[in-house]
């Protein structure tokens, strides 16, 4: 597996995207920021189970974004499961995609959803899915001009309101995209 990334965001500036742990300490510091933004946005943090163990490659990742050497954003996917039990062979979910605030509107969150997603198809998987909320309206923005689409809801949050439910075929080309395969 590639150890880094380089990517050149909107503004010009260099981002680096690089496969950590989910317990790595700038991880969790992500992870912590995020959850935040949960509490802010709905009043609670992120109640999906969630073990390190399930971002190891191949069967997972979790990436760090770092612009000019600081943290900005990060993103994960896992084996895709409902409640323990595999949904279907080759389907991944998404999970922790989030960007610090001085580093929105640049690219940077579309970027880490394509090397998410280039990652997880080197690794022989062909779909993605992800929930998120209604009251996370770029993140929506985002999924749907990627080709994200309505798919059933899973999980804790099948039935609550608000939620959302989006999928992706992997074996689609995505017509201009050049490939970052993060695996080797």
């Amino acid at each position: 597996m590639s150890t880094s990334v380089e990517h050149r965001l909107r503004d010009g500036s260099l981002a680096r995207l690089r496969a950590v742990p989910y317990d790595d300490p700038v991880a969790r510091d992500l992870v912590a920021r995020v959850q935040q933004e949960y509490v802010d946005r709905y009043g609670g943090p992120d109640g999906a189970a969630v073990d390190p163990a399930e971002f190891v490659p191949p069967a997972g990742l979790f990436l760090v974004a770092e612009v000019d050497g600081r943290p900005a954003g990060c993103g994960a996917w896992r084996r895709h499961t409902d409640d323990g039990e595999d949904v279907g062979a080759g389907v991944v979910e998404v999970k922790r995609v989030y960007v610090v605030p001085g580093s929105r509107r640049l690219g940077l969150a579309q970027v880490l959803v394509r090397a998410l997603e280039d990652s997880a198809r080197a690794a022989g998987y062909r779909s993605v899915v992800l929930n998120s909320g209604d009251r996370q309206p770029e993140a929506l923005a985002l999924y749907g001009a990627m080709g994200y689409r309505p798919v059933p809801g899973y999980g804790i949050y099948a039935d609550a309101p608000g939620a959302v439910f989006l999928g992706r075929d992997l074996t689609e080309d995505r017509p201009g995209e050049e490939e970052r395969p993060w695996a080797s």
